[in-house]
């Protein structure tokens, strides 16, 4: 019997095998969890399929987070295939580019809108159709970073909405807790995942951390995918409301 054998739980924000959610699927599935997952847009569904063929029976569902149908659409799905629902994973975000390259004063009025929403206030839209479906309590987390509380070069207003997302965290802890719904954030050490790809100067970041952090060595999904499996179960079942970070210590020495 596995970890989480009986349960069941929804994953947004696998973009392809070297990202977070897929090592927390792994993790997951592993433990003996039935998984459901979401795409953005059909032409994605393919690869999806194709990364997911070895999980057994897995739940394939389109959703954009920054539409609040299609949301309530996934969670309807959801609720007749699983009944109820026990975890959710929320590992989404996205700033548009030339608001990451250039400099944080150049942000503009949009790219700061969509950044907060596609990041921040998407953990908000997902969580709250997902209530209805824990009437046992359940658990939520969602991935954030160290720019949430430094100015990391290069990082930007993602910064802004990481930090925003931990708030988030916090104020939807105090108000599910009584529902017994823990919500946790998982802090990530720099991971070559495609959307940190797209921050300026991320391959010698990482290279500088793996020189600095007290474990001196690289952060890989592996072991997100494990922090997140103690998350999502029972072991955790007395903590809500943090941000566990998984950067090897990095966070705790900087330099």
């Amino acid at each position: 019997m596995g970890l989480l054998s009986g349960k069941k739980g929804i994953i947004f924000g696998v973009a392809d095998k070297h990202s977070i959610a897929w090592g927390i699927a792994q993790s997951t599935a592993a433990a003996g969890a039935r998984l459901a997952f979401t795409y953005q847009i059909e032409r994605f569904r393919k690869n999806l399929a194709e990364l997911t063929k070895d999980i057994a029976n897995p739940l394939l569902l389109e959703c954009d987070v920054t539409n609040d149908e299609q949301i309530e659409e996934v969670y309807r799905r959801v609720g007749e295939e699983f009944g109820t629902l026990d975890f959710v994973v929320h590992s989404v975000a996205h700033a548009r580019r030339e608001d990451l390259a250039g400099k944080f004063r150049d942000t503009s009025r949009e790219g700061f809108k969509f950044a907060l929403d596609v990041s921040a206030y998407s953990l908000i839209a997902v969580t709250r159709p997902a209530v209805a479906l824990m009437p046992n309590g359940g658990s939520i987390v969602t991935m954030t970073y160290l720019g949430s509380e430094r100015a990391m070069l290069g990082y930007n207003v993602m910064g802004v909405a990481k930090a925003a997302l931990e708030a988030n965290v916090r104020y939807l802890a105090a108000d599910l807790g009584p529902l017994n719904i823990r919500v946790n954030a998982l802090s990530a050490g720099p991971i070559n995942t495609l959307a940190a790809r797209g921050v300026p100067g991320f391959t010698d970041f990482a290279k500088y951390l793996r020189e600095k952090a007290p474990l001196a060595t690289k952060t890989d999904t592996a072991q997100l995918g494990d922090a997140a499996l103690f998350l999502v179960s029972d072991l955790s079942r007395g903590i809500t409301g943090e941000t566990l970070y998984c950067d090897a210590g990095y966070h705790m020495v900087g330099g």
